[in-house]
């Protein structure tokens, strides 16, 4: 795994202090120069962070006043490419990881085809349940390519975003995507994982996401009741 990049570098930092409440909403970050001057960098890299802040909605750049805190992005992010542990909110969000993470066999990946070189690789499996202020909202399940991604199934899964995972330790980023909605009842499975009642409604999603890393995709099944919460985002 290389190592990340300066102005990555930067942004995970200050995007870690904002996700943690050191900078609130509100807040000015330091300016350009200050922050040149604590990381020993020159302009550009800062600047490069900066940007990546601002695209990705934690900061908003005020002509004459600077970089001013936006907070961590909020809504259910289930369908946006900012996944759901940063658009919660870590604190709110719990992930208890119900299988795995394991190398298996596979040939397909839910509603999605895979090709020879994946199906010869095999996947690394892993069904997570996530929980939004103590209650089950969202049941997944992942399959990886067990491709170029050393040592995956020791990296911990509880608690921590996937999408955060590939970005800092495989220098990975999630780019775009495909997914399918469906509207199901809740089986024997789901009712045990949600705690409802028989036959009780629940979004399907099967998501095929693409990286970039060039044939490296992430395949998902999500099974989410969303009665009291409203899905945001884009994809």
């Amino acid at each position: 795994m290389r190592e990340l990049p300066q102005h990555k570098k930067v942004y995970e930092a200050l995007r870690e202090q904002i996700a943690l409440g050191r900078f609130v909403p509100g807040d000015l970050l330091p300016s350009e120069n200050e922050l040149c001057a604590v990381y020993g960098l020159a302009r550009p890299t800062v600047r490069k962070a900066l940007d990546r802040l601002v695209s990705d909605g934690f900061i908003h750049k005020h002509q004459g006043k600077g970089s001013i805190v936006r907070g961590a992005p909020k809504g259910i992010g289930i369908l946006s490419l900012s996944g759901t542990t940063s658009a919660v909110g870590g604190d709110r969000l719990e992930t208890r990881i119900i299988a795995g993470p394991e190398i298996r066999k596979w040939n397909e990946a839910f509603s999605y085809a895979i090709n020879e070189e994946e199906r010869q690789a095999g996947c690394i499996y892993f069904e997570r349940l996530r929980l939004l202020n103590g209650v089950p909202v969202f049941f997944d399940i992942t399959m990886l390519p067990h491709i170029g991604l050393p040592r995956f199934t020791a990296q911990p899964l509880e608690n921590v975003s996937l999408f955060n995972l590939l970005r800092t330790k495989y220098q990975i980023e999630v780019t775009g995507g495909t997914q399918q909605l469906f509207a199901i009842r809740a089986d024997k499975r789901l009712r045990e994982h949600f705690l409802t009642t028989p036959g009780h409604p629940v979004l399907q999603l099967n998501r095929k996401i693409e990286t970039s890393r060039p044939g490296l995709f992430i395949y998902s099944q999500v099974f989410c009741i969303t009665q009291n919460y409203g899905l945001i985002g884009t994809f």
